[in-house]
């Protein structure tokens, strides 16, 4: 049995952790909204029409921050059609995803859906196909208390006290050629920056979020970032990143290694804010949300095939990927290395949250289900949070394709201060081989074994479906902690949290 071995100290603490990397995203795409959070006549709907069954599944998570309403989407999103009568709303083409956007629900009712589910929303303005006015119009509706046209307007559609939305996109993957109203760095750039002086005007309170780049393939990567950080930098507080990892060419052991390349534009990201923080002489420091990231690949090719011979449906079934057990390994250790570079990262968003390449999945006429992905996000929401600690891993590695050698062994310890609890999750990477595991916990006096779990699979490829979630998170057995050690077993391609509980502040 190989040996991997992780030194803890308590005092080494890293960075806070800022609970918005446990954030997600609604979309209007697919069946995210409609037959996802929102289906008046479903026999869980509640009287504004949102399923039951759906935001309890969403509590689960318990997520602070719900990006929305896109995504390519908003490119060409008009927010004023999604207010008012619902029966008076205009019916319009969404050319992102070449469907027709029925605009039942807007910017008001997935606000009251927020309320329902205990979120707030990350709301993005279109600056592809709109601009500045627009951006203003929206911020005046959504957070001015009253006494101007747009806050009058949302006063008298029945919501009187303002949403008081606190953090706004800047747009979205302005930099893609995909993207509806696609512009340059300098073009993008320049329009930002009016726009988030102009948003600030109406309410200094706000952060703004600026795109970057929309994966680290792309060509202007990290260029983009330079350019229009060298123009924005006073403007905003974060910087936006988005990727999407895949196994289409069947590369487990590279697939499982995602992290690896996560880190690496984490990295590069953050260096860049930190070159242009030096050519302005800047004490500012900017901060990562990385508002998109998941595993993304097995619907691709079936949905552009779908788009373009049955175009112009409301909420067609898009982008619902069945997640494997391996991807929630993947999606597990991308959470693990966001929380772990808290330090930069301060919002992160699970993309999506239900239906559309999510951990949550719905039936039109059935129930809802938690796929495999949502469990290693449930376990990292819930006792992931508080402050990262230094843990140095000394392990077993192995050879992968994409990502040359790797450890076998990615950790993180967490420790949450108001619950008296520290917490250390381990993903063994390898699939071939089972790590005997040695932890060592200094500087945190007499603690106990609180809890242990496991998420394993004798198949890669499990699945979960309408009642039959066979891939969860289980207790763990054969784990021993004494004296401040722990000695445990982390079975081929598994995920493990360890919950420790103190006796005295730690």
């Amino acid at each position: 049995m190989e040996r991997a071995r992780i030194i803890i100290d308590c005092d080494y603490v890293k960075s806070e952790i800022d609970d918005r990397v446990f954030g997600s995203f609604i979309e209007h795409l697919g069946r995210a909204v409609y037959e996802g959070i929102y289906q008046p006549g479903h026999p869980t709907a509640d009287r504004y029409g949102f399923r039951e069954d759906v935001a309890e599944l969403v509590r689960g998570l318990d997520i602070p921050i719900i990006r929305y309403p896109g995504g390519n989407f908003v490119s060409g999103y008009r927010w004023e059609d999604g207010i008012g009568p619902v029966e008076k709303r205009p019916r319009r083409l969404d050319l992102a995803w070449r469907s027709v956007e029925t605009n039942e629900v807007g910017v008001g009712e997935f606000c009251r859906w927020l309320r329902k589910v205990g979120s707030s929303a990350m709301m993005s303005v279109n600056l592809g196909t709109r601009g500045l006015a627009e951006a203003c119009n929206l911020v005046d509706y959504c957070n001015i208390s009253g006494g101007t046209e747009y806050s009058e307007m949302r006063i008298s559609n029945g919501d009187r006290e303002p949403y008081g939305i606190r953090t706004w996109c800047l747009g979205n993957e302005m930099d893609g050629p995909w993207q509806i109203g696609h512009k340059t760095a300098y073009e993008y750039a320049r329009l930002a920056e009016e726009t988030a002086k102009a948003m600030r005007q109406i309410d200094p309170g706000i952060e703004l979020v600026s795109c970057g780049s929309s994966n680290s393939e792309m060509p202007t990567y990290p260029e983009w970032e330079a350019e229009t950080l060298d123009r924005l930098y006073d403007y905003v507080d974060c910087i936006s990143m988005h990727q999407y990892y895949d196994n289409k060419d069947g590369d487990d052991e590279s697939f499982l290694a995602s992290g690896v390349k996560m880190d690496s534009f984490i990295r590069t990201v953050a260096a860049t804010c930190d070159h242009i923080m030096a050519k302005h002489r800047s004490k500012k420091r900017m901060f990562i949300s990385f508002d998109e990231w998941n595993v993304w690949y097995h619907s691709v090719a079936r949905d552009d095939e779908f788009m373009a011979t049955h175009p112009w449906q409301v909420a067609p079934p898009l982008l619902e990927d069945r997640y494997t057990f391996l991807d929630a390994l993947v999606v597990a250790s991308a959470l693990m290395t966001i929380i772990d570079h808290s330090d930069r990262v301060r919002i992160a968003c699970l993309a999506q949250l239900v239906n559309v390449i999510a951990p949550i999945m719905t039936s039109r006429d059935g129930g809802a289900w938690r796929q495999t992905t949502y469990y290693p996000f449930e376990t990292l929401s819930k006792y992931g949070r508080g402050r990262t600690v230094e843990a140095v891993v000394s392990s077993p590695t192995h050879n992968t394709r994409k990502y040359g050698e790797v450890s076998d062994i990615q950790a993180l310890v967490t420790r949450n201060d108001r619950e008296g609890t520290l917490s250390l999750f381990v993903l063994n990477r390898s699939l071939g081989r089972d790590i005997d595991i040695t932890a060592e916990i200094r500087g945190a006096g007499d603690l106990s074994l609180k809890d242990y779990q496991v998420f394993a699979s004798g198949d890669l490829g499990a699945v979960n479906g309408e009642g039959d979630e066979r891939v969860r998170m289980e207790k763990g057995c054969g784990a021993k902690f004494a004296d401040g050690r722990l000695e445990a077993k982390a079975g081929r391609a598994s995920f493990s949290m360890f919950l420790f509980s103190a006796q005295r502040e730690l």
